[in-house]
């Protein structure tokens, strides 16, 4: 096999559950090929490298095969290189805890609470 659509391929590496949702994230523009915003119907060859933004965290992949069904975890993870950046420790991610009954969070302490979730 010398090409494979985008959207079929994310989704037979199992980096989506289904093909509908790998296109959709295709079209919300959290994939990229080389660089590049592409379509769901692009063309994958051995060698590119696709940036997917997936649960809050970046996937870097450089293809190194190709295939269109879905297979094994095994056989996927041997179709792509992961070159991501390690995941965000858990502790870092931790949402401050508040006494039951204390109200609502001040503006100071909701500001504080969304700095934390990485929202601006």
């Amino acid at each position: 096999m010398s090409a494979v659509r985008l959207d079929a391929w994310l989704w037979a590496v199992r980096m989506y559950k289904t093909r509908s949702a790998a296109t959709a994230a295709v079209r919300g523009g959290h994939v990229r090929v080389n660089g590049e915003p592409v379509k769901a119907a692009h063309t994958l060859a051995v060698g590119d490298t696709v940036r997917l933004r997936k649960d809050h965290r970046e996937r870097i992949l450089q293809v190194t095969g190709l295939i269109s069904k879905r297979v094994g975890a095994p056989v996927a993870q041997r179709q792509y290189i992961d070159h991501s950046p390690p995941p965000i420790p858990r502790e870092l991610l931790a949402v401050p805890v508040r006494e039951r009954g204390a109200g609502r969070p001040t503006k100071k302490e909701r500001r504080e609470i969304d700095r934390l979730r990485g929202r601006r």
